[in-house]
């Protein structure tokens, strides 16, 4: 493997541990901590909250801290900084314990949004497939993550789903610091001495244009967030709740008996949320050529019409039927990711594209943790089935937005706010 293909990989490990960091929690508390510590799991997830705040409200000054610093040096932080509070959250006996531990958590990983992408959106072509596979390695984190814990809950404990991944980031970013040592002395001489790059004029249509476009792109921001952060937080419990028949029948069916087992039922729903995870992150290489391929517009009203459906359909269900309709709305939700991601790369110059890509993740993330009260506050009083029904109806809010997007999107090129680079 050549040095460009590893520098890509190891990106999207980052983007992999990102988003396992953030969420092991999930099935954590959803699976164990509310009996371990007697409190409930809507209780619980307000201590979460805060660290997706953090994860939002980080993001920003990361992203300019990398424009302004090094991209490289910025994850090499990522990945020790990330290890180390993980691997310190382990240690949580108290619910407040674990808040503080996730709001670390959350402040190291709102660093990789802005800057990953940004290094990806920059240095490689084909924009729409690039971040779409980035976008897999991330959702194989979110995966994971319910894997990871459900199997450590049943034969090591929950303390370990923190300590195994923490230790692995700290040696990765040991080997990205390796790897990119000499461009990140490059990176940083570069900031300290290149010359401001002068703005271009733009025309009043193309500023009407640009500004229409921003303003969808930053409002589906906040809705997309709100849909994937009640999906793939709530997913765990939702099987916990619906599938624990067929978690135990395929738990008998490992044992080699006929009958329904008890043993292994954590482990059997993380496995069953980790291969719908799996399963509908392969969603995004699909909608990252349709991209590349046919723009934003289309593809992003095919996604939300797929959502709409699939949440209309899930109030009721359980078991086996429950899995397939669960499959097909995290098709849409992680189907969704990229298309903003490809539209900010799009548009966006390229020395403030990490700050550009920081705002677009405070808002992001923000949304991310609002939903978790919102979550908490709709499953206490009605349930799963009202949360569906929400769901479906912020997806129909996608779906109108998308469908005022122009057919082709303003470009820098066009009448950049701010030059190119030369090394793009």
């Amino acid at each position: 493997m050549n040095r460009d293909k590893l520098y890509f990989l190891m990106l999207n490990i980052g983007h992999y541990m990102d988003h396992l960091f953030t969420l092991v929690f999930a099935t954590v508390a959803a699976l164990v901590l509310y009996r371990e510590w007697g409190i409930s799991y809507a209780e619980l997830l307000i201590y979460a909250t805060p660290g997706f705040f953090a994860f939002g409200l980080f993001s920003l000054p990361a992203g300019w801290l990398a424009d302004k610093w090094s991209r490289d040096g910025m994850m090499v932080v990522f990945f020790i900084g990330i290890g180390i509070v993980a691997i310190i959250t382990s240690f949580s006996n108290t619910p407040l314990q674990i808040g503080a531990g996730l709001f670390a958590i959350g402040m190291f990983a709102a660093i990789y949004h802005p800057v990953g992408l940004a290094i990806v959106t920059m240095k490689w072509k084909n924009t729409g497939m690039r971040i779409a596979m980035n976008g897999v390695w991330g959702n194989l984190g979110v995966a994971s993550a319910a894997l990871i814990a459900g199997y450590l809950i049943d034969h090591g404990g929950w303390r370990m789903a923190f300590v195994l991944p923490g230790i692995f980031s700290i040696l990765m970013g040991l080997a990205y610091m390796a790897l990119r040592w000499e461009g990140i002395r490059t990176e940083v001489k570069e900031q300290r001495s290149g010359p401001a790059v002068a703005a271009a004029h733009q025309s009043a249509d193309h500023r009407a244009l640009l500004l229409r476009v921003s303003a969808i792109v930053f409002l589906t921001t906040a809705v997309t967030s709100v849909i994937f952060q009640s999906t793939t937080f709530a997913l765990p419990k939702i099987f916990d709740e619906r599938l624990t028949g067929l978690a135990a029948q395929l738990s008998g069916w490992i044992d080699g008996t006929a009958q329904p087992g008890q043993s292994d039922i954590a482990t059997m729903v993380g496995i069953m949320a980790f291969v719908v995870f799996a399963v509908a992150s392969l969603a995004q290489l699909i909608v990252g050529k349709m991209l590349d391929r046919h723009g934003p517009r289309r593809v992003f009203m095919a996604v939300a019409t797929i959502q709409i459906i699939f949440f209309f359909l899930m109030p009721g269900l359980s078991d086996g039927i429950a899995f397939a309709v669960a499959l097909g709305f995290m098709l849409g939700a992680f189907g969704q990711i990229p298309i903003n991601d490809f539209m900010i790369g799009k548009m966006a110059s390229g020395p403030h594209r990490a700050r550009i890509y920081g705002v677009r993740y405070v808002v992001s993330f923000t949304a991310l943790a609002s939903s978790l009260p919102l979550i908490a506050y709709v499953y206490d009083t009605w349930g799963f089935d009202t949360l569906f029904q929400i769901l479906s109806a912020t997806a129909l809010v996608v779906l109108m937005a998308a469908m005022c997007l122009p057919k082709t999107l303003p470009t820098p090129e066009a009448s950049p706010a701010v030059a190119p680079t030369a090394a793009e």
